[in-house]
């Protein structure tokens, strides 16, 4: 796994310093930003907060997700698991803390527009993986 082989002073490297983290995160931005306006345009305004919002839960979770594993060890493979399964927990925990949120409060959701561009942006948070760390 390309994001987490490699570490820096006994730290993980697949926190925010991580080329591949940031990259996906990027791309997330980009493809939430596309979705947005052409939801835009389907569906009005609406649809285009709709999708901004849905790109924008799994864009958290992923900068979550990014966080938590920048603070675990790589003293030994038990370490590394742990440091990405809790990561993982912390992701789905914003995940469905968000989704809830933005579902029980934004009365006009287009619904196929918030989790269709959520769907697409947390595909390509699991990209990170074939991301290259070595440029």
């Amino acid at each position: 796994m390309a994001f987490g082989s490699a570490s820096r002073e006994g730290h993980l490297v697949i926190g925010l310093e991580s080329r591949a983290i940031r990259t996906v995160l990027r791309w997330q931005l980009v493809a939430t930003a596309l979705l947005a306006a052409a939801a835009g345009y389907v569906a009005g305004p609406h649809g285009a907060l709709s999708a901004a919002l849905g790109g924008l839960v799994s864009f958290v979770a992923g900068v979550g997700f990014a966080a938590v594993a920048s603070l675990g060890r790589a003293d030994g493979a038990g370490s590394v698991v742990i440091g990405a399964l809790r990561a993982e927990g912390i992701k789905i925990l914003l995940i469905v803390l968000l989704l809830w949120l933005v579902m029980a409060t934004y009365e006009n959701v287009v619904v196929i527009a918030f989790f269709g561009t959520f769907f697409v942006a947390t595909v390509l948070f699991s990209a990170a993986a074939f991301v290259r760390e070595d440029g």
